[in-house]
């Protein structure tokens, strides 16, 4: 079974840039937790798309941690934070845009990949630098839904197990 390792485990109260266009970003902090509660339909305990509304596609977040770096480089800002992309999970070792349309087990949890997160023009702003918006197109991340209650552990390497696709 493979394996991946969760580098960031993020979330955060309140919007930032969500529901922000034409005005200020907000100034919502991000917490970097050891561990987070996943709730089945609902979202992440704390995190400001819990309960967003029924069904929601983006419940949780994944973003590839070699994106994060990739981003570093072109933005010449290595030390940018993996928060700045306001995904809720840094993780390194598959291919997410492989998990759209797929259920997938990391550890004991199960997720339906839905679709990506497409990059906004906040990107560039948050990340200091024109042209990134462009440089994530078609690697924005991904959006899934809970399917089972559990806590998502940053403890080293975690089983991924793909279980079937969602339309099965």
């Amino acid at each position: 079974m493979p394996q991946v390792i969760l580098h960031h485990l993020f979330r955060s109260p309140g919007h930032n840039y969500f529901g922000h266009h034409g005005m200020p970003a907000g100034e919502n902090g991000i917490e970097d937790c050891d561990e987070i509660e996943l709730v089945t339909g609902r979202g992440i305990v704390g995190d400001r798309f819990f309960d967003f509304k029924p069904d929601y596609k983006g419940q949780i977040t994944f973003f590839d941690h070699a994106v994060v770096e990739e981003v570093r480089i072109h933005a010449d800002k290595p030390g940018l934070p993996a928060s700045a992309f306001r995904r809720n999970v840094i993780i390194e070792g598959v291919d997410l845009n492989s998990l759209i349309g797929r259920r997938f087990r990391l550890g004991d949890i199960l997720f339906e990949g839905t679709q990506e997160c497409s990059p906004c023009y906040w990107m560039d702003a948050a990340c200091g630098k024109p042209g990134i918006e462009n440089l994530l197109k078609g690697r924005g991340g991904l959006r899934c839904r809970i399917l089972e209650d559990g806590i998502l552990k940053r403890s080293g390497s975690v089983p991924l197990q793909i279980e079937e696709s969602a339309e099965a």
